[in-house]
């Protein structure tokens, strides 16, 4: 056997192996991609026109959605789960809540996106905010006060709370302020900017999007009567404001970084003495659940959590006056009601909702007791099923074990902001797929241009290396 002909015979076997890999990356590249592509075909949740959105279970009363994310809707079902009224005029809907003594009007918080450079955009895009009054039997729309702003990230009313006829308080994120104004004379009367009393070193990035102003609540019974609860998301911080006072340090939940209390929360909703507080059940947002802190010795203590194993962004939690919890999970790509030992009773799939309301039942569902009052016991993720098996058959979830990694890997936020930005249809089985399809494709990127190095002649020596000894 000549040295050519061992050599033609390690080329011929060399390129066989090759061969073989290349085939495999493409086998596992190509399934990676038929599993999205199934995915992408086989969810048709949408809200985008009123023709493909969901109906809900029936309940006992009428239900309202909103959504900010990619669609930006307003959707309202009837007790029988029809859809009553569906709007999606605006770019963006955020806090919604029912007209006093007219629970089919409501009023609600929402924003247009202005890409067009005129009079009142001057470097697009711009932000319209509003706040309208809908009649939900009619369709009849009202604009009640309105501002132009300049910018749209972190440019939006994401809630607004009426006072009186006349007065409402806005969560002002453009500004990072709360202020009062009479809808009336658009006057503001009371103002509250957080630069007072926060520091611009802590929050987001400032003045891009710092403190994000994402809920205020005029409360009307109780101790703190004609105070204002308002939340701070990026200081992790709910607040309370005395028009006079200012501040009411003493009383804020939370604290800047600390996780363990809660994570860019959403949409606080506060229950009075009353009814067995004083309490605030709150949506802990990027900590992936739902949870209650009661008043205790002059402190927050937490007397309640929820959570199962697809709650992903919650961001909207009301305790309803039957003792059952509304919640909006938003990219769990759902608006669910749980009852008092844990259970999903009542669920409508929604593509990115904002908030829910349900609307005979007050503003923030009012006369929902605490936690401590109702004997609520809390329910984690370990606690409850749900969810699917990656599509294994026998139990074993290759897919789903790899979407699990790269959950726990990537810091929460990056993944949920994965979420907000990619289709619907995405979730952790289809994460898992694209992120084995881009290794696949770089390992054999990376292996073609090894060989043809190689298949050229060129070696690569260390610069260091042991010499030796004779």
């Amino acid at each position: 056997m000549t040295d050519r002909w061992r050599a033609s015979l390690a080329r011929g076997r060399s390129s066989i192996s090759r061969n073989r890999l290349r085939v495999a990356f493409a086998v596992v590249i190509l399934l990676s991609a038929a599993m999205v592509a199934s995915a992408s075909t086989g969810n048709s949740l949408s809200t985008a026109s009123e023709a493909d959105v969901p109906e809900a279970p029936p309940t006992d009363n009428h239900t309202v959605v909103t959504e900010s994310g990619r669609a930006g809707t307003i959707t309202a079902y009837d007790p029988d789960g029809e859809v009553l009224y569906y709007n999606n005029t605006r770019t963006k809907y955020f806090d919604v809540d029912p007209v006093e003594d007219d629970p089919l009007t409501v009023e609600y918080a929402a924003t247009d996106t202005i890409h067009t450079e005129g009079p009142t955009c001057s470097d697009p895009p711009c932000a319209l905010n509003v706040i309208e009054r809908a009649d939900l039997e009619t369709g009849e729309v009202e604009v009640l006060y309105e501002r132009y702003d300049y910018k749209e990230l972190a440019g939006e009313w994401h809630d607004t709370d009426r006072i009186n006829e006349t007065h409402v308080v806005v969560a002002d994120i453009v500004a990072d302020q709360v202020f009062v104004v009479n809808t009336e004379t658009e006057i503001v009367d009371w103002l509250w900017d957080a630069q007072s009393d926060f520091p611009v070193e802590g929050g987001g990035p400032y003045p891009r999007d710092w403190a994000h102003i994402n809920d205020v609540e005029y409360i009307d019974d109780g101790q703190h009567e004609g105070r204002i609860m308002a939340s701070l998301r990026n200081q992790d911080q709910v607040v309370f404001l005395d028009r006079e006072e200012g501040l009411l340090e003493n009383w804020t939940l939370g604290s800047e970084d600390d996780y363990d209390v809660q994570y860019e929360q959403h949409n606080p909703d506060y229950i009075p003495e009353s009814q067995g507080g004083p309490a605030v059940v709150v949506a802990d947002s990027e900590n992936g659940r739902v949870q209650e802190f009661q008043r205790e010795g002059g402190e927050w203590t937490r007397s309640w959590e929820w959570e199962d194993d697809r709650i992903q962004w919650p961001r909207d939690a009301d305790r309803l006056p039957n003792g059952n919890t509304l919640i909006t999970d938003t990219h769990g790509n759902r608006v669910i009601e749980v009852d008092e030992s844990g259970e999903i009773v009542w669920q409508v799939e929604s593509t990115l909702p904002y908030e829910a309301e349900r609307l005979e039942t007050g503003p923030e569902s009012e006369g929902g007791q605490s936690a401590a009052a109702l004997g609520l016991e809390s329910r984690t993720a370990a606690d409850g099923g749900g969810g699917g098996d990656g599509g294994s058959t026998l139990g074993i979830s290759p897919l789903g074990y790899v979407g699990d990694l790269i959950e726990s890997i990537l810091p929460h936020r990056v993944y949920n902001g994965l979420l907000f930005v990619s289709p619907v249809w995405m979730g952790q089985t289809e994460f898992a797929a694209v992120a084995i399809a881009l290794l696949t494709g770089l390992a054999w990127v990376g292996l073609e241009i090894r060989w043809r190095v190689r298949d050229a002649g060129i070696r690569f020596r260390l610069p260091v290396y042991r010499r030796k000894d004779e």
